[in-house]
């Protein structure tokens, strides 16, 4: 185990004396997909950005091959809840805008051609020259991925990217997700409220506590527990129920999600 991604002892205090998770310590695999999944207010955004860069820690280090992360880079592709496109440019100029960031030296030409290659990936090559508003939610979403998907990211982060869509659009674009992080072998690492989520798309589940007031005091969030996911890797979301060991997996996270991720039974 290299341990591509390292997290070791992260914690986040605004109140010096709660803070609201501490003691956080994980590592990830080249090409492997964590999801971690806690109720709000524990704290899993704001590891999420401390990994993208665009918020500090109070505490701990993270490292990504072998170099300490400090602020945002091209290394680290990033697809939160809302899809952040520019509305004033068309997908094309998007996703340009990204690639030419990352590869200045490069032809109009061969930024196009790029660009163009991973529209067609997420399905959207009818509506490349089209702007944000002329699109559908889940439509915006893919824009979003295929451009963070494009500037060929050492690590994919995502913040909920499907959490606004209905439940549709958001099936098909777990499976066209899943697809390209196969095709890509992308090391990813997501934040989801949605179990079935989880389970679909993630090789380990991080199930995450929320900071509570126990007997002896105050206890920090943390991450309480790491499931393997045993389902085989060629899982898709029509035919997740029938796996065996789909229940019973799912049955532990949500139990955890129930009784246990808020430690001093305050839900």
């Amino acid at each position: 185990m290299t341990g591509f991604l390292k997290i070791e002892g992260l914690s986040k205090a605004f109140v010096p004396a709660k803070p609201v998770f501490a003691d956080v310590s994980f590592t990830l695999e080249r090409g492997e997909f964590v999801c971690i999944i806690g109720h709000s207010g524990c704290g899993k955004t704001t590891i999420l950005n401390v990994l993208a860069g665009l918020d500090t820690a109070t505490g701990g280090h993270v490292f990504m091959d072998g170099r300490e992360v400090a602020g945002p880079s091209l290394e680290r592709g990033v697809v939160f809840q809302g899809h952040a496109l520019m509305p004033w440019l068309t997908v094309r100029r998007n996703i340009a805008f990204a690639v030419e960031s990352r590869w200045p030296g490069w032809s109009r030409a061969q930024v196009n051609e790029h660009v163009e290659k991973y529209v067609a990936l997420v399905g959207l090559s009818a509506a490349i020259d089209k702007k944000p508003s002329q699109l559908s939610g889940g439509m915006k979403q893919r824009v979003g991925i295929a451009r963070a998907f494009a500037i060929s990211p050492k690590m994919l982060l995502l913040d909920e990217p499907f959490g606004a869509l209905d439940a549709l659009t958001r099936g098909t674009i777990q499976d066209e997700l899943m697809g390209i992080v196969r095709e890509t072998q992308q090391t990813v690492f997501m934040i989801t409220h949605d179990v079935d989520e989880a389970i679909l798309l993630a090789d380990r589940i991080l199930l995450m506590s929320n900071g509570s007031e126990g007997p002896g005091g105050y206890v920090p969030g943390g991450i309480a527990e790491t499931v393997i996911n045993t389902l085989p890797r060629s899982r898709n979301r029509a035919g997740l129920h029938h796996l065996p060991g789909y229940y019973e997996l799912r049955n532990h996270i949500v139990d955890f999600l129930v009784t246990r991720a808020k430690a001093g039974g305050d839900h």
